[in-house]
């Protein structure tokens, strides 16, 4: 892209020429900014440290920078990626990262009932790769959750997740700096994580919002006191770029000396005593070089929800039988990578406009104003979030009701398949489906609605392949198995184009792309049976995989980690990420799993008795 970038400079006028070399002087600039702002890599780890931390995502680097706030304490941070840097931090190509060596690129196994339209059956699962992990790949979008949905987690014994005990922590690790009221104090202003909405939204975006009015709607600020409703997004941008977990948190402590990270380093199993059943430290390999480390307290994975349960497996902590299989010797026999649940999508849902709204990929990067408006002033389409712009949150159950526990999520993009060449392959969808049914509007203007199940029925597993910790894991999420769950997908179709009927979205010309499915062909376009016949052919997922080391009381059969996030059976061994979440909350899951971090960081020093703020 920055050759592109240099090249076009010779083709233009001196005045644009000027503008543009000092977009990119001040590109070079603000990169070496960020790049000497991220905590150096240790050369050579210690013996042993009081805590390490297996995993630099969103978790991990929230609680690497809360530990080391006792200069006491020692800390070593391990990642398997590599450095984050400037580029990864432009919202819009938000998607485009999951091409690189920053994702896992993890894949669903075969199905016959769900992905049935993309690559082999295989949904594509990206995980990061990075300082940082996966909010460097995600589309930034800030969403608590419903208040339901923690004080269900509290009345399945886990004491203290209840709503008002996981508030403070939402507002502790925010900077919100949404132009909206916070009459109820649901807001934190000094936090770590930077929130805003984009500082550009196309007239997309604008009509869909003036449509929701239109049509009774609320317009809400979703992360407040009622979440139903519809809005702008909420994103974590820090001055219209990336803010991910490694910027929030690492940077502003980058030269704290109780802390060391070791990145590019991939930790291949945890050191367990086997007769007093206690974690004592790791080991893992970078460069060809293996390390043993040992933890004086606690060893904490949080490595995310595809990566904990298998370091876990590994280490002897799972299903016995399984791990038996493998000749892998057991030290507890617990329910490691069972209740894996994520949000799923129907696909497809593309409406044509009249106006030139549309982010098209190719004009945005044809136009250098574009990038002289983003590298100089931070403003413009490539601070929108791989695309999106809005989104609704709806409780089908209980629609008007304003304290509702929403089923449905419709998220917004300013474009759509058509608008970038990558974006299907994004998702992985087949070929000669894309041909029949989109490339016949490339070019045109356009949006996509996704309609997003947010209360899945349907819950999956993961499981080890073999006991190479080089292998990736067999992931089967169980999609739809519940007709309850495509009915609601559904019924999120239906909602969508009733909003596209709204006279704010009629005045650009929206008119739903009537192109069928081929596999679909036997049912009435439109009607449900078609809709629930296109959930099932084009299953996107919305990447919020989490529950797989689930949180739950000691006689819980299906529980691994206690509510202090202590493994069961086994003692200095605590798992903090999403892996943790019992049921998976009604929205996003990065900012939920910034929470958890918080908290989990606060029962840390609880138990070793230091003084939480």
């Amino acid at each position: 892209m920055l050759v592109a970038l240099l090249l076009s400079v010779l083709l233009l006028q001196p005045s644009h020429q000027q503008s543009l070399i000092q977009s990119l002087l001040q590109l070079v600039a603000e990169g070496g900014v960020q790049y000497n702002g991220e905590p150096a890599d240790r050369v050579t780890p210690l013996p042993e440290y009081d805590f390490i931390i297996v995993g630099a995502g969103t978790a991990g680097c929230t609680l690497a920078a809360r530990l080391t706030e006792n200069p006491a304490w020692q800390v070593l941070l391990v990642e398997a990626g590599r450095t984050e840097n400037y580029l990864m931090d432009m919202p819009m190509f938000a998607n485009y990262l999951q091409f690189t060596d920053v994702n896992w690129k993890y894949w669903t196994e075969p199905s016959e009932t769900s992905c049935l339209g993309l690559d082999n059956r295989q949904c594509h699962w990206p995980r990061g790769k990075v300082m940082g992990g996966s909010s460097v790949l995600n589309y930034m979008i800030h969403s608590r959750g419903n208040k339901k949905d923690y004080d269900g987690w509290a009345a399945m014994g886990n004491t203290g997740w209840d709503w008002k005990n996981v508030l403070k922590y939402f507002k502790k690790l925010e900077t919100f700096n949404v132009p909206q009221e916070d009459p109820e104090n649901m807001h934190g202003f000094s936090g770590p994580v930077s929130v805003s909405y984009a500082p550009f939204q196309t007239g997309i975006a604008n009509a869909i919002i003036e449509s929701a009015r239109q049509l009774g709607e609320p317009i809400v600020d979703y992360n407040g006191v009622s979440q139903i409703g519809y809005s702008y997004l909420q994103l974590h941008l820090q001055n219209g770029t990336r803010a991910s977990a490694s910027r929030s948190y690492l940077h502003p402590i980058a030269r704290r000396p109780n802390l060391h990270v070791k990145k590019h380093s991939e930790v291949d199993r945890l050191l367990i005593e086997p007769t007093t059943k206690r974690a004592f430290g790791v080991v893992f390999h970078t460069a060809g070089r293996k390390y043993r480390v040992r933890a004086r307290k606690e060893v904490i994975v949080s490595a995310g929800a595809i990566n904990s349960p298998k370091l876990l497996m590994l280490s002897g902590i799972g299903p016995r039988k399984d791990l038996q299989r493998l000749d892998i010797p057991v030290h507890v026999n617990l329910p490691v990578g069972y209740n894996l649940m994520d949000h799923i999508s129907m696909g497809g849902l593309t409406f044509l406009i009249d106006k030139p709204y549309s982010l098209i990929f190719s004009k945005i990067v044809d136009n250098t104003s574009t990038f002289v408006d983003y590298f100089r002033f931070h403003r413009g389409p490539l601070t929108i979030a791989g695309g999106c712009e809005a989104a609704a949150f709806l409780d089908l159950k209980d629609p008007g009701n304003p304290d509702g526990h929403p089923n449905l999520e419709l998220v917004f993009f300013g474009g759509s398949l058509v608008s970038d060449v990558l974006l299907r392959k994004n998702i992985g969808m087949r070929e000669d489906i894309y041909e029949k049914m989109y490339e016949p509007i490339e070019g045109r203007d356009s949006f996509m609605v996704l309609p997003m199940l947010l209360l899945p029925k349907s819950k999956g597993r993961l499981v080890l392949r073999n006991a190479n910790p080089r292998s990736k894991p067999k992931i089967f999420p169980n999609y739809l198995a519940y007709q309850e769950d495509i009915d609601v997908i559904v019924d999120g179709v239906l909602k969508a184009i009733e909003l596209s009927e709204q006279p704010a979205l009629k005045a650009i010309g929206t008119r739903l792309h009537r192109a069928p499915l081929p596999a679909c062909k036997d049912y009435e376009f439109g009607s449900r049976q078609y809709w629930a016949c296109q959930t099932r052919q084009f299953t996107f997922t919305i990447y919020h995989y989490c529950g797989t080391c689930k949180m739950g009381p000691a006689g819980d059969p299906t529980a691994v980690v206690d509510a202090r996030l202590k493994v069961h059976g086994i003692q200095g061994l605590r798992v903090v990420d999403a892996s943790i979440m019992p049921e998976i909350p009604a929205g996003h899951t990065n900012t939920p799993t910034y929470m958890i971090a918080e908290k989990a960081a606060d029962m840390i020093k609880q138990d070793w008795s230091i003084p939480t703020t």
